[in-house]
């Protein structure tokens, strides 16, 4: 598949939609209008989810502690999708289950509705949440959004269960609650391949420079590895993410009032500290809460940092304050401390909340607002820009948007995307252990970690991959860590892969498991594949 090409305006008929942002919200809305029968063409900057996108927690998740802001139609909506979206891509999304200790000696220094309701109220709680309190919490986020698959809340005593050995004596009591894990940047892809194969294109490392309003259809110049483009479409979204702000006054050129607050996520890995599968729940004393999460089998992934973001949206790094921060926030729950040189990896995003003149980046908005600027012609060119959400709630945004433009496009269909898998996801919720033997019994010579990886990474699409494959040998180069010359021409061919990046950080986290000079070796090899695909063309 690759990338798509596109053609001037002169020669192909206006698409209808012309989507500006490569990240879970484009890839998101180009899925769902593409599956409606619109005609829609997707310009991504860089890589695909290579900036927001690829930089989350990775999880499906009501967000707990937006309760104690009374964001309840945000984490409903967020609950509710939570399974929707389980079963629709059970290969790179499943059920996590996080353990909440609780410290009544810990004071918090939080300033949400919620704390500022208590210390009228009760006075000497000032600075504590109440064990009463965070068990309210998670019985509403039990019942809030209608589960189902996942199992609720139970209440654990850390003084025995195995789940507190990892913790410093002292914690007791806790409690245990579901979320659900997501292959974020997989996420990304896998809506854009689905978008690609319901009529839409898709063009990579294409810079949109210029946008405006000619008629009755916008006119969007693009440049990128075909050269300078011209399209033309009928309605305009801006999807742009951190840069959301920057294509209304620098790419479209329209004056607007409304505005995205840059704040700064960052995350820390560090070789496995526990042996079970569970995550943890850590509430800091800022009034911050952090995770500590399984990751890549490996290792554990701690964070996320909550800061005001002023540079560039692409210059995002976390910092040696952040990562230290990190350090001595997990440091005050687990016995043996983490410090920053057991870090091995470090990543940043930066997420473009919707500004909504709150205090602090904490307490900023996670919802997300869709506004619509229309032309001067009625029902003519319209533009819809993005404005937050999360990556749980993507699907009922990109719903939220096509609900938004249906006046401009009668003929759309209605929501469809509602357990209709992503690629690969067509097996059931509970079938990922049935699916990895299916995969070693057709190919015994795969080792079990392997076969889980690819399952895990491709689900029922492993098989394709594979291609009736005999031996390991048949596969092509192994580049390390179960990489194959297979794997790497289906990214190439089917995932919009171009770079050893790519693949290595966001088609999969290998990066996290070979050396610089095994890296290096997958440049070369990615590159001369993609030489040789410019020369066929």
């Amino acid at each position: 598949m690759g990338e798509g090409s596109a053609v001037s305006s002169s020669t192909q008929p206006p698409a209808d939609l012309f989507i500006i942002g490569g990240g879970i919200n484009g890839c998101g809305i180009a899925r769902d209008a593409a599956g409606r029968g619109l005609s829609v063409t997707l310009a991504e900057m860089g890589d695909l989810a290579q900036a927001t996108s690829s930089a989350s927690t990775k999880l499906f998740h009501g967000g707990l502690r937006y309760l104690e802001f009374f964001e309840f139609r945000l984490v409903r909506e967020a609950l509710e999708e939570r399974e929707t979206l389980l079963a629709a891509m059970p290969h790179i999304s499943w059920p996590m289950r996080f353990v909440l200790p609780y410290s009544p000696q810990m004071r918090f220094e939080s300033d949400t509705p919620t704390s500022r309701l208590l210390s009228i109220a009760m006075p000497w709680l000032r600075g504590r949440r109440p064990a009463w309190l965070i068990r309210l919490g998670l019985f509403l986020y039990d019942n809030l959004g209608g589960r189902r698959i996942l199992p609720g809340t139970t209440r654990l005593d850390l003084s025995r269960d195995p789940l507190g050995q990892p913790l410093k004596p002292g914690f007791r009591l806790g409690w245990e609650y579901s979320d659900c894990w997501v292959q974020d940047s997989r996420l990304v892809v896998l809506n854009a391949r689905d978008a690609q194969a319901r009529g839409a294109t898709i063009l990579t490392r294409t810079r949109v420079t210029h946008a405006e309003r000619v008629g009755d259809l916008w006119r969007i110049s693009t440049e990128g590895l075909g050269g300078t483009r011209t399209h033309s479409a009928r309605a305009l979204v801006n999807a742009g993410g951190p840069w959301v702000e920057d294509v209304i006054r620098n790419v479209a050129h329209i004056p607007s009032t409304e505005g995205v607050r840059l704040v700064r996520g960052s995350h820390i890995v560090v070789p496995r500290l526990y042996d079970h599968d569970r995550c943890y729940f850590f509430q800091g004393t800022d009034g911050r809460i952090i995770f500590s999460i399984p990751f890549e089998q490996d290792f554990t992934l701690i964070g996320t940092t909550d800061m005001d973001h002023h540079g560039a949206p692409g210059e995002a790094r976390c910092t040696d304050e952040e990562r230290d921060y990190l350090c001595a926030f997990a440091s005050r729950y687990f016995a043996k401390p983490v410090t920053p040189d057991q870090v091995v990896w470090t990543y940043s995003g930066v997420r473009p909340l919707y500004d909504d003149g709150a205090k602090s980046a904490t307490a900023a908005t996670r919802d997300y607002v869709l506004s619509l600027h229309e032309g001067t012609q009625d029902k003519a060119a319209p533009l819809l820009n993005v404005f937050g959400g999360k990556i749980t709630t993507y699907r009922r945004l990109a719903e939220g948007a096509l609900a938004k433009l249906a006046p401009f496009f009668p003929q759309a269909g209605g929501d469809w995307t509602a357990r209709v898998p992503l690629p690969g996801g067509d097996f059931p919720v509970d079938g990922v252990e049935d699916l990895t033997a299916r995969l070693q019994a057709s190919y015994p010579f795969l080792s079990a970690r392997l076969a889980r990886r690819l399952v895990r990474t491709y689900g029922t699409e492993a098989l394709l991959l594979m291609n009736g494959a005999r031996n390991m040998a048949a596969l092509g180069r192994n580049f390390g860590a179960g990489l194959t010359e297979a794997e790497v021409n289906w990214l190439v061919r089917n995932e919009f892969a171009q770079s050893a990046q790519d693949i290595l950080w966001r088609r999969t986290k290998l990066g996290l498991h070979m050396d610089k000079a095994q890296c290096r070796e997958l440049e070369t090899f990615v590159q001369a594949l993609q030489a040789a695909h410019s020369a066929a063309e």
